[in-house]
């Protein structure tokens, strides 16, 4: 066991840590339709080609808006639908897709590539719309929240997007990786030097402040054990106003909306935004 350790530790700092933070899936567990939800399957490029898989979950009732679904790095949508399918019944659409590498999309992940992907997606959301003028609300759990924050500041399409939430994700992939390493005894001496082997060029914390004049909540539970709470409030005091941070006492990692109340507080949040 401890030379499979050892070996582990010297692939690290052979090739980097950055992709650490890509555990795809490609088997899909579910589809909604086996959760009760009407969805239709989408498939759309990236900008360098790569071709992507996501699901439209159009709303019932009257449409209040549509949000753009982000997940995290584990897994893939068959798994993080599970975050989202109450908002079709709410009235709101929902896309949520697969980076390159997980579920079905093609290609393997690597962050250059998924960053593509998102920016990629954001275009896609806008035409899936029936009415292409309405505004589209951003949402990224854990690494899809660090994603979100580069994305929606230097999107080409940010004008058309009336909010962006972030559930549980890290101000920085340096940091986030340091603090990982050392919670491991292996790992532990050397965090530092095995931390800086992870790119930082796509940081979160070097672009809160650019989403300003959009609308950002940030959501954290003083429970998870992942992304700890802290880098909540890193973000949070780097952003610029309107901007709003719920700290939840008892919360979780992105467990916030299997609760009936923390859902409602959402959507009261998303009816009272100009």
């Amino acid at each position: 066991m401890r030379r499979i350790a050892l070996l582990a530790l010297l692939s690290l700092l052979l090739t980097g840590c950055t992709n650490l933070f890509f555990m795809p899936m490609e088997r899909l567990v579910r589809t909604p339709a086996e959760i009760g939800l009407e969805y239709r399957d989408v498939s759309f490029r990236s900008s360098d080609g790569t071709l992507l898989h996501g699901w439209w979950l159009p709303a019932k009732g009257t449409t209040r808006g549509t949000m753009l679904f982000l997940h995290g790095n584990a897994e893939n949508i068959s798994t993080h639908i599970a975050s989202v399918h109450w908002l079709p019944e709410q009235g709101y659409n929902v896309f949520l897709f697969d980076y390159r590498g997980y579920g079905k999309s093609q290609g393997a992940s690597e962050i250059e590539g998924v960053i593509r992907d998102v920016e990629s997606a954001i275009a896609t959301t806008l035409e899936l719309q029936k009415n292409s003028d309405q505004p589209i609300i951003v949402f990224g759990q854990s690494l899809g929240g660090g994603l979100a924050i580069y994305a929606v500041a230097h999107s080409a399409h940010r004008d058309h997007i009336k909010a962006l939430i972030v559930e549980s994700g890290f101000s920085s992939y340096r940091q986030i990786a340091r603090e990982k390493f050392a919670g491991f005894w292996l790992t532990w001496p050397l965090q530092y030097p095995l931390s800086w082997t992870v790119t930082d060029r796509y940081k979160p914390i070097d672009s809160v402040a650019d989403i300003a004049p959009i609308p950002l909540l940030l959501i954290y539970g003083k429970a998870d054990s992942i992304v700890p709470y802290h880098h909540g409030q890193q973000l949070f005091d780097a952003a610029a106003p309107p901007k709003a941070l719920w700290l939840l006492p008892d919360g979780r990692h992105i467990a916030t909306f299997a609760s009936p109340l923390q859902r409602q507080r959402l959507l009261d949040y998303l009816m009272a935004l100009p």
